[in-house]
């Protein structure tokens, strides 16, 4: 199999980009429409995401959250500015050395589970192995069983996702999101179809990614417990990075996102 190396260009590196950043984005915007219908879904905004940090990254609705993760993903292009995963600038790759640079760096939670329906539990997992074309290493194998064990899958691991309720396909797209232990893992409102004690196990496990393994996590949420769990919060309003948070707790959260919405 190619090395990502020969398959991907030289990166363009910014020698005044700040170290320890995993993917970081310059003066993006994102617009729809045209004329007097465009509407813009971000405006200029600039941020990164650093090194072995539990990022969250809340707003109102129709602030932006979703469409600035697609974008620093890989899974759509802004309108205008720059968009870097790790030193490399994603604008400058095609299809096919895009998919390579995801699938090796960086792992997805949405809202819908996206895990195949043929595969079982273990299958699904294995998944992305597949896709790289190799099996597990032996600490790999450690991490992936830990994760069966504290997600709660290990009776499971047989099952098909059409045997397993919403709660426990969204623990299985978490734990494949984790399994190659990426530089980067987006989730999107990833404990949005779980019970509260699954919930605060499922950010737990995303803790200890970070604090264990020294993986990013970017995560998308509108639950204030959620974001708690996070070192550091973004927030965004119309499109717009307005505060960059530290060590705050669910009730300070919520109540900076009421007075937002009360602005808004």
């Amino acid at each position: 199999m190619d090395d990502l190396t020969t398959r991907i260009p030289v990166p363009l590196v910014d020698p005044e980009r700040p170290a320890g950043l995993v993917a970081r984005v310059e003066s993006l915007t994102k617009s729809y429409g045209a004329h007097g219908a465009r509407v813009d879904a971000l405006r200029e905004v600039t941020l990164g995401i650093r090194r072995g940090e539990f990022t969250a990254v809340m707003g109102p609705s129709g602030s932006g959250k979703s469409t600035l993760m697609h974008i620093m993903a890989g899974l759509d292009s802004p309108s205008s500015g720059r968009v870097w995963l790790g030193d490399t600038e994603i604008g400058s790759l095609g299809d096919e050395q895009l998919t390579l640079l995801r699938r090796r760096r960086v792992g997805f939670v949405f809202q819908a589970y996206n895990l195949v329906p043929t595969l079982d539990v273990e299958g699904n997992l294995m998944l992305p192995f597949e896709l790289d074309g190799r099996t597990p290493s032996v600490r790999e194998r450690e991490w992936i069983d830990e994760l069966e064990t504290v997600l709660g899958l290990d009776a499971r691991l047989g099952h098909r996702p059409h045997e397993l309720s919403g709660g426990q396909q969204q623990r299985v797209a978490i734990a494949r999101a984790l399994v190659t232990r990426p530089e980067l893992v987006f989730a999107d409102e990833p404990t949005g179809n779980l019970d509260s004690r699954t919930g605060r196990e499922v950010l737990q496990v995303l803790q200890s990614a970070t604090r264990g393994y020294g993986q990013s996590i970017a995560m998308v949420t509108h639950d204030p417990v959620a974001a708690s769990y996070a070192d550091r919060v973004l927030f965004l309003a119309d499109g717009r990075l307005v505060d960059d948070r530290t060590g705050m707790t669910a009730a300070e959260i919520a109540n900076y996102m009421l007075t937002m919405e009360q602005v808004s």
